[in-house]
């Protein structure tokens, strides 16, 4: 398994918010419990907010606030964005201009809040390239809210490509990954999709109702 799959898998195991041991998570992917604590500080300069120490655990935590300013989840992940995208510009000063309004971020945000700023600092990114799978957003979005069914062209793990007919539930960013929560119809069950992964979106003319068993409700990560 390449370190990137890894990390997104450690992701899933960790999003349902308990507390996950480092041993039966290295026991689920098949790797050394050393692999799992460097695994968790890679998340953690990453931006993805794991709370946790060795011997005791980790888990997942959402709360994000800017005094004075209180910011959404969404806003801050759009600011964090916008930073991520000037920070990869070829223009030297831009980069630098970048990198210290990430820092001005640190400096604001809570002292028990993990940095958003460093969701999207390009120095510790352990995934794909930041903007990567952007353009898929607008009509994720769309999908979602209307409720309408997607054909997605999804390049898997091991690098096959897939198309896949999927009932588009949520979307979520953790660190520097955007991931889209959806029902499939080929396998008849949740799947959690990397938009860095989509190669290609299609809406199709099919809307779908919330059925028993296929809502965003009904997921258990």
């Amino acid at each position: 398994m390449r370190r990137t799959d890894r990390l997104f898998d450690i992701i899933q195991i960790l999003r349902d918010g308990k507390l996950h041991r480092a041993s039966d998570v290295a026991d689920r992917l098949g790797v050394s419990v050393r692999t799992i604590y460097r695994d968790m500080e890679t998340l953690s300069q990453s931006g993805v907010p794991v709370e946790g120490e060795r011997g005791l655990g980790y888990q997942l935590r959402d709360q994000i606030t800017l005094p004075p300013l209180s910011l959404t989840r969404p806003e801050l992940d759009a600011l964090n964005l916008g930073i991520a995208i000037v920070a990869e510009a070829a223009d030297a000063d831009l980069r630098a201009a970048a990198e210290a309004l990430a820092d001005k971020i640190d400096t604001g945000l809570p002292a028990q809040t993990i940095a958003a700023a460093d969701e999207w600092k390009i120095a510790l990114h352990p995934f794909a390239d930041a903007a990567r799978g952007l353009a898929h957003m607008a009509p994720l979005r769309a999908a979602i809210k209307s409720r309408q069914k997607l054909r997605l062209t999804y390049r898997e793990s091991e690098g096959t490509a897939s198309e896949q007919v999927v009932r588009p539930l949520q979307m979520e960013s953790w660190g520097r990954v955007w991931t889209l929560t959806a029902w499939c119809e080929l396998r008849q069950a949740f799947r959690v999709f990397r938009l860095d992964l989509i190669e290609d979106v299609t809406p199709l003319p099919e809307l779908f109702a919330d059925e028993p068993g296929k809502r965003l409700s009904d997921y258990q990560p």
